[in-house]
């Protein structure tokens, strides 16, 4: 089978195709963020509706449920769909995907039951819902961005598509904000009234919104043909691949050079065989490994948030009189703040340096300095940061997410698109990406057991108490450190750097 057709994708000019590409493949990317983030503020106002007699705070158990479910179905959707993208192709599961994420979004507004009880669970059976629909985008989109890019840019268009999270988490606090301010304003809930009605109708809406992102692009995506390299090396149909890649590329047969010749025997060993491991194991080990730990750290940090911000939310100070809407405008203003100083920078360069420098080095160092910084925060915590308002305590603990994303954030979704063949691709993928949430589960409910207070429900917390729950995070912080430095350690694991290179050559 020739490769002049992959050939030619390596070496074409960046065009708008590839730019639509990266916004088509984005939105799921944008869909993700903007459910998994937007929970923080929700639980605000879940937590004036419904645990008044709980200090109107959501029981930290079910906070981290709220976050374990939908990761939980993210889990499964990675794996069902990664397995099926390799089997039935790529674009055939693209928009059932997408589908899957508008009726979690539309489900999760519609939450109904006649008790508190009734509506968490069935928020919760709608984000797992929810949850199955983004697992299954992961390795749909990294891999078609993969497929579709040349080799040079390959590594930026990828960064790029990752890079459209932190714009969901960015939009996911401008609508939870303009809700609240329109809600607000509408309905003028008062300090005596502080949980209108309407603020049931907030937070329901906030989450419905979220799939207008998923239908704008639906058209689109049923619009994409099927990925060249797919078509070509799974499906043995050059004709039809070429065929395709003139109808959205720049690109017509004669302009495609002679190349080299596929030799059989480089992919016909089936997956998880003997030859699928000693080809491919050490390296889906390492995908796996990386992205396990890093979600560790990265969601135990999405949970820490609730914490580092205690001071900067007028909720949390009994003697100020707070509405549930302005308690969420609060935290939700406070998310975009962390998303805009500290995320962007951090996707910016990640962008910039991905095809400079190469994927291993970035993730190692990433790895390297988000100890440090764990480390910085950890070790004087008790003594120097504990109230959390001296200025660099706020910008070293940002640094923790623009090293993430400047880091293994970005480049654990991009490895395992570019190292694995295109028959297993989606199904590597979706492995990593599996392992990665079961991290993210185990660190979003393991920091809720290692730093939940001991005092009890509806009890005011005692000088001790808070001694105490600082004293456990400082011991989280420095075992999120340990957990990055074993992170950088796996790193070296991988058997070759991906930048500049065919997606065949990888094979």
């Amino acid at each position: 089978m020739s490769l002049r057709l992959f050939h030619r994708l390596d070496t074409a000019k960046t065009q708008y195709y590839h730019f639509q590409a990266v916004i088509v493949a984005g939105m799921g990317l944008f869909t993700d963020a903007y459910h998994l983030f937007s929970i923080t503020p929700i639980t605000r106002l879940l937590g004036h509706i419904y645990y008044e007699s709980h200090g109107n705070q959501v029981p930290p158990v079910i906070e981290s449920a709220m976050l374990a479910v939908a990761l939980l179905g993210a889990a499964i959707g990675q794996l069902i769909f990664g397995r099926l993208g390799d089997l039935v192709g790529r674009r055939r599961l693209y928009g059932l995907a997408l589908m899957l994420m508008m009726a979690g979004s539309i489900g999760c507004g519609f939450s109904v039951g006649t008790t508190k009880g009734c509506i968490l669970a069935s928020l919760g059976f709608f984000r797992f819902l929810l949850g199955v629909g983004i697992g299954g985008d992961y390795p749909l989109s990294a891999t078609i961005m993969s497929e579709y890019a040349n080799k040079r840019m390959r590594g930026r268009f990828m960064a790029a598509v990752f890079s459209m999270q932190v714009f969901g988490i960015l939009a996911s606090s401008a609508v939870t904000m303009a809700v609240c301010k329109i809600f607000g304003r509408i309905y003028h809930p008062s300090p005596k009234d502080p949980i209108p009605k309407e603020a049931d109708i907030a937070w329901r809406l906030i989450l419905m919104l979220g799939v207008i992102p998923a239908v704008m692009t639906f058209y689109w995506r049923m619009k994409m043909p099927e990925t060249a390299r797919y078509t070509a090396l799974v499906e043995k149909n050059v004709l039809q691949a070429t065929q395709d890649m003139e109808r959205v590329l720049d690109m017509s047969p004669g302009q495609i050079p002679e190349g080299h010749f596929l030799q059989p025997s480089q992919s016909s060993y089936p997956l998880f065989s003997k030859q699928f491991f000693l080809c491919h194991g050490r390296n889906l080990l390492a995908c796996s490994a990386t992205w396990f730990l890093l979600d560790i750290v990265f969601y135990s940090n999405a949970l820490l948030q609730s914490k580092i911000y205690k001071k900067y939310l007028p909720d949390e100070d009994p003697s100020k009189a707070v509405t549930a809407l302005e308690a969420a405008f609060e935290v939700a203003r406070l998310q975009a703040i962390v998303a805009s100083c500290c995320m962007i920078p951090g996707c910016i360069a990640a962008v910039f340096l991905i095809d400079r420098v190469g994927r291993l080095p970035i993730q190692a160092v990433g790895f390297f300095f988000m100890a440090i910084v764990y480390l910085s925060l950890g070790v004087p915590y008790v003594k120097y940061w504990n109230d959390h308002t001296d200025p660099l305590f706020m910008f070293l603990y940002g640094l923790t997410f623009t090293f993430a994303y400047c880091g293994p954030n970005t480049t654990t979704f991009i490895l395992p698109a570019e190292l694995f063949p295109a028959r297993f691709r989606t199904t590597c993928h979706g492995i990593a990406g599996a392992a990665g949430k079961a991290g993210a589960i185990i660190g979003v409910v393991g920091l809720v057991m290692a730093t939940q207070g001991d005092y009890k429900k509806g009890a005011t917390p005692t000088q001790g108490d808070d001694q105490k729950e600082a004293s456990r995070t400082r011991v989280a912080l420095i075992i999120l450190s340990g957990i990055c430095l074993v992170g950088m350690a796996v790193t070296s694991m991988f058997t070759k750097e991906t930048k500049g290179t065919s997606l065949e050559e990888n094979e």
